[in-house]
């Protein structure tokens, strides 16, 4: 018999939250019994944080309809600003948890704050003006942190945008940010756990936001803005309400990326165009408008290369081919009258039964 008494849109969040907690309980079994290789256990953090980079670009490009490509640059400012504080305040708070709990503020914080200044003058343009302006936006973010040097001694902070040696610092000084080496020695704070955490809050965010009355606003948007302007909504406001949202979460993947490595944490060109268009590529693989394929696309397409990496010769042809059939499975015509009509036999299975 048909269960009436759960909304079916509430089903499809409770079955995408429980699929990121099964994935979680199976990864921890593998990593205690031994049988999850290093590599593997290496790329679980950067893992968490491309999901979440995934689903918050789906916000401004599946929900919103608005193409961005500089999303690496929200990224680049919450990496940075939160590495810049866990290093000044290491030895101040000497608490872990704690001191990456105000690092994901201020890295979430600094990039909802530039999304929201970005975005007052971007949103008011569409279609590829907007993508070009803001893939200028994220290369203007990364080529700034590739000049920027910023150190530390008994007289305060010193900053320069030519090389480490104009900072003058005295003797035993600390160069906290320098220019194309990033950030190095930034606290480990980070790990799989958390960065599941932060799946799920970033799940929970991103879902009740798509299924509130604010989120119905912004697909209308999507759907007609000239409909939506019509019937008293408020365009601006709805969009600089995605946006900033969608970069607040960026600048939080931002912090658990930059808080994972023991080297270099943050260096510019782990920010750049290419992040920003394999960012897309998991949502439009994944199903632009679809959270929970962004999710099983970011896993599939991070993953594929390590577990195929004993194939030399051909792990970036299967890897291609992986990328083709999954664009097909979601945009061919044929393939999604199938797919319906495979959801619907089943549904009404399900109903009988």
């Amino acid at each position: 018999m048909k269960n009436r008494n759960i909304p079916k849109k509430l089903q499809d969040n409770l079955i995408t939250i429980g699929i990121v907690v099964v994935c979680y309980i199976l990864v921890m079994i593998l990593s205690a019994t031994g049988l999850l290789s290093n590599l593997l256990q290496g790329l679980l953090v950067p893992l968490c944080a491309y999901i979440i980079l995934a689903v918050s670009l789906n916000l401004t490009v599946g929900i919103l309809g608005e193409l961005s490509l500089g999303h690496a640059g929200f990224m680049c400012v919450g990496a940075f600003t939160s590495a810049f504080f866990s290093k000044c305040m290491e030895n101040t708070i000497t608490f872990a948890p704690v001191r990456f709990f105000l690092a994901l503020l201020i890295g979430g914080l600094c990039a909802a704050l530039i999304g929201f200044l970005i975005g007052m003058p971007v949103l008011r343009l569409k279609g590829d003006y907007l993508a070009i302006v803001t893939l200028a936006f994220g290369e203007i973010i990364k080529n700034i942190m590739n000049v920027l040097f910023i150190g530390r001694d008994s007289h305060g902070f010193h900053f320069s945008m030519k090389d480490s040696l104009s900072l003058g610092l005295e003797e035993g000084g600390d160069v906290i940010i320098n220019g194309a080496q990033g950030i190095t020695g930034t606290p480990k704070d980070s790990n799989f756990t958390i960065g599941v955490i932060l799946i799920v809050l970033t799940l929970l965010i991103v879902l009740n936001l798509i299924n509130s009355r604010d989120g119905r606003a912004i697909m209308s948007i999507r759907d007609n803005l000239i409909a939506s302007e019509s019937i008293g909504i408020h365009i601006t406001k709805y969009k600089l309400m995605a946006f900033t949202i969608s970069a607040a979460l960026a600048g939080i993947a931002g912090v658990l990326y930059s808080h994972n490595l023991n080297s270099l944490m943050a260096t510019p060109k782990n920010f750049g165009y290419n992040m920003s268009i394999m960012i897309l590529v998991f949502v439009v693989l994944g199903g632009i408008g679809n959270i929970r394929g962004s999710v099983i696309a970011a896993v599939i397409l991070t993953l594929l290369p390590e577990l195929l990496r004993g194939l030399n010769d051909y792990r970036m042809l299967i890897y291609s081919i992986v990328l083709i059939v999954m664009m097909l499975y979601n945009w061919a015509p044929n393939m999604i009258a199938l797919r319906k009509k495979a959801a619907n036999r089943f549904g009404r299975k399900k109903e009988v039964a």
